[in-house]
């Protein structure tokens, strides 16, 4: 299994914009994706209110690239927040068992 770990800043004064389409388009869609075992958003904190992140766990590398295409390891955002967003930042690990 992989660990994906996608983290995102948003410009100043967008966090609001941001959040909206996280919780009404971004989760909806990673909680749907086949092969896309577990998705734990992070919402941002008041101590940080421009920063988000999606935790994701895929059964694969092979469903990873399914959805996002063979440069997984590119952080890809959707056109609709493409304004919204300052910074991002996508990490992989293999997801070892406790």
């Amino acid at each position: 299994m992989i660990l994906r770990i996608f983290q995102v800043t948003t410009h100043p004064g967008k966090e609001r914009a941001f959040a909206e389409f996280f919780h009404r388009t971004a989760i909806p869609l990673m909680t749907s994706i086949d092969g896309c075992i577990e998705v734990l958003p992070g919402a941002a904190r008041p101590d940080h209110p421009q920063e988000f992140a999606f935790v994701m766990v895929w059964r694969d590398l092979e469903a990873l690239k399914a959805f996002v295409g063979e440069d997984y390891e590119s952080p890809h955002i959707a056109a609709e927040e493409a304004e919204l967003v300052l910074r991002r930042r996508i990490a992989h690990y293999d997801l070892v068992a406790p």
